[in-house]
């Protein structure tokens, strides 16, 4: 239950292979890249996949998700995360939910105390939104640009953000963290 929990919870925030757009793409232009102060708001789908470290070897699984951001208010909606069925994650500014068939609603004060409850992990799930929109996140202690002026890579803790890009707008992210836990994520912008 907690490997799948670690992967629903995971997806709300740190979230992996979804179909690529074949929409033509201008090169980034460094002006129209977004400012540190605008407000978060996007609509992405993809595909998130996680890679933990046990005592007994790697495991892993991988869910479809589609998320809607609005400034710090959430909703992420996962599916085929290892057979456990529709799952919702909510956030409110307030109160983080998770709620599934298997687990059925938890909830906690933050996301991160969401995920802390229901596996035991923390993660940076607080700056996913900034990443997924190619921003660093306050909290971020190091970022690396590209010779376009678009994040390359943001360092929050023990975990490592590596970007791709499709334009101005990431496409992939790859977070990785010391102990060898992994989260791939595709992001298709809406």
């Amino acid at each position: 239950m907690k490997k799948i929990s670690l992967i629903a919870i995971c997806a709300s925030a740190l979230l992996l292979s979804a179909c690529a757009s074949t929409q033509a793409v201008k090169p980034a232009n460094p002006s129209a890249l977004p400012t540190a102060d605008a407000p978060i708001r996007f609509s992405t789908t993809g595909k998130i996949g996680i890679t933990t470290q046990t005592d007994t070897g790697a495991q892993g699984g991988s869910a479809f998700y589609a998320w809607a951001q609005e400034d710090d208010r959430f909703s992420i909606d996962l599916t085929g995360a290892l057979g456990i069925g529709a799952t919702e994650i909510r956030y409110d500014g307030r109160t983080a939910t998770l709620n599934s068939e298997r687990t059925g609603l938890i909830s906690a004060d933050s996301p991160e105390e969401l995920l802390l409850s229901a596996t035991g992990w923390q993660a940076p799930i607080s700056q996913l939104p900034y990443w997924i929109v190619g921003r660093s996140a306050p909290s971020d202690s190091t970022q690396t640009y590209d010779a376009q002026n678009r994040l390359a890579t943001a360092v929050n803790g023990a975990w490592t953000a590596n970007f791709e890009y499709k334009g101005t707008q990431p496409n992939r992210l790859r977070i990785t963290h010391t102990d060898g836990h992994r989260v791939v994520m595709t992001i298709t912008h809406q």
